[in-house]
């Protein structure tokens, strides 16, 4: 089972380059953040044609996320359990059902927080305290499990080219890491760096700048495995080349391979 996650930075804007990364690298599951898009007004029966079930939780013009994929699609549940007074689409999960086993997934896109402190970054602190409370319950199912997506999280020092521009940032302030490391260390592995080490791998450069060209750029696009999925791991890397096409997103896809 290939799958990837792959924050889009609006379908619309960008569905020709999603297509076309569809069409060549044929994930069987796609995991999306930030569709900008109603659940109507996705361009569902386009996907469809390219062999995709397509699942999504939508919001006009802001957030969204979407699940592709060519395989079966089972219990799909909608938005981030723990505050019923939330109204932003950042959470969609649901099982794939894979050639030899069910993979359950969450995809996410989690707040960014800024400006920090302040009103956006507390709310993004209580998303990642939920967020906690949901793997948990992952885990405890004692089922291949992941939680994948852009997580708005720089881990750590290498994860950025320039960590010092970084230090007040709500991506990179000490509470951001620690509430990271806290769901990690429930006992998920990042699958990313389990297969790669060392500085220099990001998966998000800036359009202003010229990120993209000095390579200044984050790894904030994490899909983190259970216990049960980790055993599973064949590989994982980030398609870095996307970063360079006509018309893209700011980030890229990160991608895992699992024995599924």
């Amino acid at each position: 089972m290939k799958l990837a996650t792959f924050n889009i930075n609006g379908v619309k804007a960008r569905i020709g380059a999603l297509s076309d990364w569809l069409q060549e690298q044929k994930p069987d599951v796609a995991l999306l953040q930030e569709i900008k898009s109603v659940d109507e007004q996705f361009p569902r029966e386009h996907f469809e044609e390219m062999g995709y079930t397509v699942e999504t939780h939508g919001q006009k013009g802001f957030n969204g996320v979407a699940i592709l994929s060519r395989l079966p699609l089972e219990d799909i549940s909608r938005g981030l359990p723990g505050d019923e007074t939330d109204e932003q689409a950042r959470y969609i999960e649901a099982t794939v059902i894979g050639e030899t086993r069910p993979v359950r997934m969450g995809c996410l896109y989690l707040p960014n927080g800024n400006p920090a402190p302040g009103p956006k970054y507390d709310y993004k602190l209580a998303w990642m305290e939920r967020l906690r409370d949901r793997a948990r319950a992952l885990l405890a199912l004692e089922e291949p499990a992941l939680l994948a997506g852009d997580w708005n999280v720089i881990p750590q020092a290498e994860d950025a080219a320039r960590p010092e521009a970084w230090v007040e940032d709500a991506l990179f302030r000490p509470e951001t890491r620690a509430a990271y490391r806290r769901i990690e260390t429930l006992g998920f592995t990042d699958a990313f760096r389990a297969r790669v080490r060392g500085a220099g791998h990001y998966s998000f450069w800036d359009y202003q700048a010229n990120s993209w060209e000095r390579n200044n750029g984050i790894r904030i696009d994490h899909l983190l495995l259970s216990p049960q999925a980790a055993d599973l791991l064949r590989d994982a890397w980030i398609d870095r080349e996307v970063r360079g096409r006509d018309k893209p997103s700011d980030h890229v896809p990160v991608w895992v391979e699992l024995d599924a």
